[in-house]
């Protein structure tokens, strides 16, 4: 039996309704206890920020500790470090990891390698810190072996790695935790419509070289770029990481704020919450940038 069109295009619509319905039904426990948690602990932070809370204002709302946050010289300098860490990191994670996801594609052993990536994304942040503390540090274990091998005549030679002025090693150790994270992503992202770009391509006589800067890395932009947009979110927000390895000053941002926070003196903690959620307003602002990025991306890879 045929179906008329309408009743065909009118059961297609439904089928899709119920669909979308089951689908917000799904996501609806996440977004509450998502949005719940962060929107709720957001709202307090601004509000204590504000001098609401009533252990550390009385009840009058006020921009004081942001003014005061913005004026700190100590707070200039906490922003440029941690703009620092979080660019380094993501430029430096996005160059290996998508290095690393087309080296796997050409290679035969390619789910190994994918397992192998996939085995370090679990790996707490704060596990690889102090890996790369114990490692990277004046007497830790890469300066020994350059002991041993000549290359420095005592471990203090070694060139300083941990809290040191240029945050080398934190963001050796975000680059390390965050290239596996890249390259799973690019790898999803390098399916049969790049192959098939890239065959036509090579059919009109354009070189590896070619391909990979006018058809492969073009196309492989948009998945690079949402990727890049949470490795910078992400690295200019942690805690862990710079408060392990990196200097008293000038601190990152999280340590700096977290510190405000924890203060003995009630009075610092609406600054400390106020560079919390500064710090989540550059958040706000880099997925502001990812939108119109992506959009731009969108129309010059239309094709």
């Amino acid at each position: 039996m045929t179906v008329p069109a309408p009743i065909a295009g009118h059961t297609s619509n439904v089928r899709g309704t119920g669909r979308a319905r089951v689908a917000v039904a799904l996501l609806t426990p996440a977004l509450v206890v998502v949005l719940g948690l962060f929107g709720g602990g957001l709202a307090l932070a601004v509000a204590q920020s504000l001098g609401a809370a009533p252990v550390t204002g009385d009840g009058t709302l006020s921009l004081s500790s942001y003014t005061t946050v913005l004026r700190d010289p100590e707070f200039v300098s906490s922003v440029l470090t941690s703009l620092w860490i979080a660019a380094a990191s993501t430029l430096l994670a996005l160059a290996l990891g998508t290095a690393a996801a087309l080296t796997l594609r050409s290679s035969a052993a390619v789910s190994r390698g994918l397992a192998l990536l996939q085995a370090a994304l679990p790996v707490p942040h704060l596990v690889g810190a102090i890996a790369f503390s114990l490692a990277l540090a004046d007497s830790g274990l890469l300066s020994r072996l350059a002991n041993v091998a000549g290359l420095a005549g005592t471990p203090a030679d070694f060139p300083a790695l941990v809290q040191d002025p240029h945050a080398l090693g934190i963001i050796l150790t975000y680059a390390w935790k965050e290239t596996p994270f890249v390259a799973v992503v690019a790898l999803s992202a390098l399916g049969p419509r790049i192959r098939e770009y890239e065959t036509m391509a090579r059919t009109l006589a354009a070189g590896p070289g070619a391909r990979l800067r006018h058809v492969t890395l073009p196309l492989l932009a948009p998945a690079l770029l949402a990727a890049g947009m949470l490795v910078f979110a992400f690295t200019f927000g942690a805690y862990e990481v710079p408060a392990l390895l990196g200097r008293s000053y000038p601190e990152a941002l999280p340590v700096l704020a977290y510190r405000g926070f924890s203060a003995v003196e009630l009075d610092a903690r609406p600054a400390g919450l106020a560079v919390a959620v500064l710090i989540s307003v550059v958040g706000a602002l880099a997925t502001v940038g990812y939108g119109v990025a992506a959009r731009i991306l969108a129309t010059r890879t239309s094709w």
